[in-house]
């Protein structure tokens, strides 16, 4: 009975991604054949859609940057102050906001900031939508480091700032890193607060909702939507396969 209901949940969870790759292959004309990629080159011809890919890839790169930085920053804030829960507490409220509050609420403070939409308006709703989960990541990794080590490393002469770079910095690094492929990951992903922020901007996931809500789902779209969730996927294998290498 478990394998059953472990079978069902994975069900649950992978079928939805079928049908885009199903309908990404099928031919325009019957004398096509029974399957084509034809839609996966058309991708490409659009410039619309190559400019939010580049957009994206932009954002993405910046966000996955950024991010386990910040999330390092605050991971250590709740492990150093007194007032951990309250840190801790802080950095997740933000989850609990509706998106679309929180994209009105960004706007708002952009344009009384007089700041326009832009890169970078984006890459900041991002990193901030991105900035709990990957502070989460950080403190796992760093639950499982043991500050004795730092204690050897300051009686050995070494300061703070050296002793957390040569000691602890390498043992927690696996953590940083996937707090850097989660934060790219929900970069890609991110639509509603994007959406309210980016101006004349997009990114695919923007585009792919505006293009729906216009003229409704493609076999280009099906293409695009199936890329993205094969990229997404390929990710968080290649984070999954590195992660069991170290074991």
């Amino acid at each position: 009975w478990i394998w059953v209901g472990i079978g069902l949940v994975v069900a649950l969870l992978y079928l939805p991604l079928i049908p885009p790759l199903l309908f990404s292959v099928v031919p325009e004309n019957a004398n096509e054949g029974s399957a084509t990629l034809r839609w996966y080159g058309e991708m490409w011809k659009n410039p619309l859609l190559t400019g939010a890919m580049l957009t994206s890839l932009e954002a993405g790169i910046i966000v996955a940057i950024v991010t386990p930085i910040l999330s390092l920053v605050a991971a250590m804030a709740i492990r150093e102050l007194r007032v951990p829960r309250l840190v801790l507490l802080l950095m997740l409220l933000p989850l609990f906001v509706p998106g679309v509050s929180m994209g009105l609420a960004s706007a708002l403070f952009f344009r009384v900031l007089g700041i326009a939409p832009s890169l970078t308006t984006i890459t900041l709703v991002q990193i901030l939508w991105a900035l709990p989960f990957a502070t989460l990541v950080v403190l796992t990794a760093m639950s499982t480091f043991d500050p004795v080590y730092l204690e050897a490393g300051y009686m050995s002469g070494a300061n703070r700032w050296r002793a957390f770079r040569d000691i602890e910095l390498p043992l927690i690094w696996p953590g940083i890193s996937g707090a850097a492929t989660f934060s790219l990951i929900l970069s890609f992903n991110e639509t509603i607060r994007t959406s309210i922020v980016q101006g004349p901007l997009n990114t695919v996931q923007t585009y792919i909702w505006s293009t729906y809500k216009q003229i409704g789902l493609s076999p280009t779209l099906y293409a695009l939507m199936t890329l993205l969730i094969g990229v997404t996927v390929g990710l968080v294998g290649i984070y999954l396969v590195r992660g069991m290498r170290r074991v």
